[in-house]
């Protein structure tokens, strides 16, 4: 492995029409861990997200995968890389089956991007790892069922699983436990917990119970800036970041654990 850090950006800066969205974010994420960013509604969490994408173009600074410059590099180029990321609404096809999406990620990572119309015979060499990609995200007995019927928290786990198919080395995850109940939220935190063996995890998340039980390392944002970082201890105490948050939200920090 080269570096320590599989990605930084330096002074990164986005503006639009004069307002300044993303300003000199420098951010150091390091190689097999779970960083979080966080910060209040507006702070420039999923502006950053989609600079990363390439989804947006940065007015100013750097971005670096693996020591390697990608700040000029399309969204396709940056996945082949090895960063996939995942949305804050779910993006798998809803009326196929949880295997056949798995499948398509597969065909996608092997170069036959969406190849629906080769033989059935050739798409079963898949399936061994389409189920077992399943069963890593508990949804081996619902292999059969199409997506439409599975609950959110299914929805969100399948999405992880063909995240996974892409054999990611960086995975950018964008409220994952957005919109969950409880017993969804703790699923899907044991998932991404067993998906970060082996890769790095970025991810945007509002819910600080789940920042708290996950991550190494945490970024707070506050209008388009880095404000602090450091580990979830650190940071719940920091009293700048009790301010940002304000109020209800900054009792939700220090009760997190």
């Amino acid at each position: 492995m080269s570096s320590e850090f599989v990605l930084e950006t330096r002074d990164l800066v986005k503006e639009f029409k004069g307002f300044t969205a993303v300003d000199k974010v420098n951010l150091k994420v390091r190689r097999g861990h779970i960083h979080a960013l966080i910060g209040p509604n507006g702070a420039g969490k999923t502006t950053v997200f989609n600079l990363l994408t390439k989804f947006l173009i940065p007015t100013r600074g750097q971005i670096l995968f693996n020591e390697q410059d990608i700040t000029s590099m399309k969204p396709a180029a940056i996945a082949r890389k090895g960063i996939i990321r995942s949305f804050q609404i779910s993006a798998v096809f809803p009326h196929m089956t949880a295997l056949e999406n798995v499948r398509v990620a597969l065909q996608r990572f092997e170069g036959n991007s969406f190849h629906f119309w080769k033989s059935e015979k050739t798409l079963n060499k898949l399936n061994d790892r389409a189920y077992a990609l399943l069963e890593s995200v508990g949804l081996e007995s619902f292999a059969d069922t199409v997506t439409v019927e599975l609950s959110y928290g299914r929805k969100r786990a399948l999405e992880l699983a063909t995240t996974l198919a892409m054999e990611p080395e960086l995975v950018l995850l964008d409220e994952p436990t957005q919109g969950m109940g409880h017993e969804d939220v703790d699923r899907v935190v044991e998932l991404i917990r067993q998906a970060a063996v082996g890769r790095t995890i970025l991810m945007v998340e509002h819910n600080l119970s789940v920042v708290s039980k996950l991550c190494d390392q945490i970024t707070v944002l506050t209008r388009g800036a880095v404000l602090t970082e450091g580990d979830y201890k650190a940071v719940s105490q920091n009293p700048q970041v009790k301010e940002a948050y304000m109020g209800s939200e900054a009792n939700v920090l220090e009760g997190a654990h």
